[in-house]
């Protein structure tokens, strides 16, 4: 079963990076983009959880990507998040910079710390807003401030740095 759930995934990334470069050609060059963050969650009103994780994205104005995160509370809880994203950003089709809205929609794995495993023991759906904005920072690299908000977290924010290519 995890199998056939990550060729799906896989599937699923590869189809939809696909539609998207057929728009490359309409529109000119787009970004991939990867990046890393440090990050922080509330799954509750009491505890706060912080991490770090992985970013990679492809597109100009509209863009998608896939999302790793994990994250450790003060309780000892693992969380390992992974979604695909969906991002738009409010300066136009030809945009690579500025304020961005950012769906993130996927699973989020739940383990005691030091016993984490693939299926784990709990997890839930995942899915959430993010509202950021993008610095250039020179020609390629960039620095992104964002917050979210979605569940199975209350809220959260995260600053990443990255590359664009």
């Amino acid at each position: 079963m995890p199998k056939r759930l990550f060729l799906l995934f896989i599937f699923t990334f590869v189809f939809i990076f696909a539609v998207f470069a057929e728009e490359n050609n309409k529109r000119g060059r787009e970004d991939i983009w990867i990046g890393i963050s440090a990050d922080t969650a509330f799954y509750s009103v009491v505890g706060l959880a912080y991490g770090g994780g992985f970013v990679l994205g492809y597109g100009t104005g509209s863009a998608i990507g896939l999302k790793a995160t994990w994250l450790i509370d003060q309780d000892g809880i693992d969380t390992l998040e992974l979604g695909f994203l969906l991002r738009f950003y409010f300066f136009g089709m030809n945009a690579h910079s500025g304020p961005f809205i950012q769906f993130v929609g996927g699973t989020s794995l739940f383990n005691r710390s030091g016993n984490f495993s693939v299926p784990s023991y709990s997890g839930n759906i995942s899915a959430g807003l993010c509202l950021g904005w993008r610095f250039i920072v020179s020609n390629r690299w960039f620095i992104e401030p964002s917050v979210r908000g979605g569940y199975p977290y209350l809220y959260g924010a995260s600053i990443s740095a990255g590359i664009r290519f």
